[in-house]
């Protein structure tokens, strides 16, 4: 294509000149009129006496790329001589340009009376199919370069998918393993009732909680949360709720089942496969006696219990002890308090208080004791049911950071429904 050739090679000399204008048609174009058009087939070889054209590409995006601009005694057009291949490119004049028009035709004439001339045309047809094939090569060159890059890039992507979906899938057995976990119906009593609510921050929280009858005058007590979220985290609940519910059969001391769930966390942690990971657990555990209202108990770095006495302001209860899981010297105090009939003993995780509304405020105890002395309507469920959704209320448009969990005991008034 003589349109995009190295001007240098490309001009006509005075004689060559006037040989073209014995068999070709001068005519003039004002600015602005296309005299070649991309991708149709055309029969007529310029040369620019006067003025000025420019050559433009039409590119895959719909886009349209400069290719070059042509002057006196420049040409352009002269494959259209020698095959009916469609123009590869579109020219157009820049100011108003007089040009010399050769058709097919009138080239077949040039060959048989003025062949230096025709051998010279043929020549820089030459010379632009190996431009052509020049600017094709690059052109190729580029674009496997791309599709290399392209081609890297859709692996990774479908690596990431793959590994996404893999992980999207832990997830949800994670997920389904946590739910199998979790009771789905607490024990009802005439003495006493229980509720529960948890909201994981992610699909799967390390929140846990569990109430578990021992014997006919006993029920276990149990809210712990896992320092972890994801699968490790979901995993970790199932062997801590494993091992609690397991020691609780063994011993109705709360301070020798919780160290004895210590131990065994400590043996997971140092397990080959654990992968290192240090991940602790805080729990509260307690036994309630029915008959007595009397509840032992050990808190280990759990959110400290909340008694709520109708016609008294909510109190946090006693009780010291660090975390299980994690480093091997423990000691835990077990304490004990009495439930009365009226009474509202509520367990609850970290991200019950430490939910954060838009503005980045906590919901903090305050506001957790004073919608706990507030909350109205008979029964656990119904007072469990204002807390989540005044901590949902407040939390608002924000994001979730972690896992909202509450376990809520009622000492029922004897002839209460």
């Amino acid at each position: 294509m003589a349109d995009v050739a190295d001007p240098a090679h490309m001009e006509l000399d005075a004689q060559m000149l006037a040989s073209l204008r014995r068999v070709a048609a001068a005519r003039t174009y004002p600015a602005d009129t296309i005299l070649t058009h991309q991708g149709q087939t055309e029969h007529t070889f310029y040369v620019i006496e006067d003025g000025r054209v420019v050559v433009l590409r039409r590119m895959e995006d719909g886009g349209e790329q400069t290719l070059n601009t042509l002057g006196p005694r420049q040409s352009f057009g002269e494959m259209a001589l020698l095959d009916d291949n469609p123009r590869l490119a579109t020219i157009r004049t820049l100011s108003e340009t007089r040009v010399l028009e050769i058709t097919a035709d009138s080239f077949r004439e040039l060959l048989r009376h003025d062949p230096d001339l025709a051998v010279h045309i043929t020549r820089r047809i030459l010379a632009n199919l190996r431009t052509l094939d020049q600017m094709a090569i690059r052109d190729l060159r580029a674009k496997n370069v791309l599709l290399r890059e392209a081609y890297l890039e859709l692996q990774a992507a479908q690596a990431e998918l793959v590994e996404k979906e893999r992980l999207e899938r832990e997830l949800e057995l994670a997920a389904e393993m946590q739910r199998s976990l979790l009771p789905a119906v607490l024990p009802r009593y005439d003495d006493y009732r229980f509720a529960a609510y948890l909201a994981p921050a992610r699909h799967v929280g390390g929140d846990l909680f569990g109430v578990q009858p021992l014997d006919e005058e006993h029920v276990a007590l149990l809210i712990a949360d896992v320092a972890d979220k994801g699968m490790y985290a979901a995993l970790l609940m199932a062997v801590t709720r494993t091992l609690f519910m397991q020691e609780a059969q063994r011993s109705r001391s709360p301070a020798e089942v919780a160290l004895a769930v210590h131990r065994g966390l400590l043996t997971v942690g140092m397990a080959e496969d654990s992968q290192g990971i240090d991940a602790f657990v805080t729990a509260f555990y307690g036994v309630l006696h029915r008959p007595t209202g009397r509840l032992t108990y050990v808190r280990a770095a759990q959110d400290y219990p909340l008694l709520f006495r109708p016609g008294r302001e909510p109190v946090s209860l006693p009780g010291n002890g660090r975390f299980l899981g994690m480093i091997a010297d423990l000691s835990l105090e077990e304490q004990v308090v009495t439930l009365r009939p009226g009474d509202f003993l509520l367990l609850y995780s970290d991200g019950v208080t430490d939910a954060q509304n838009v503005a980045g405020e906590s919901y903090g105890l305050t506001r957790l004791k004073r919608v706990l002395q507030s909350a109205e309507g008979p029964g656990a469920a119904r007072c469990l049911e204002q807390l989540a959704a005044d901590v949902n209320a407040w939390r608002g448009e924000a994001a979730a950071f972690d896992d909202v969990t509450m376990l809520l005991v009622e000492a029922v008034v004897p002839g209460s429904q």
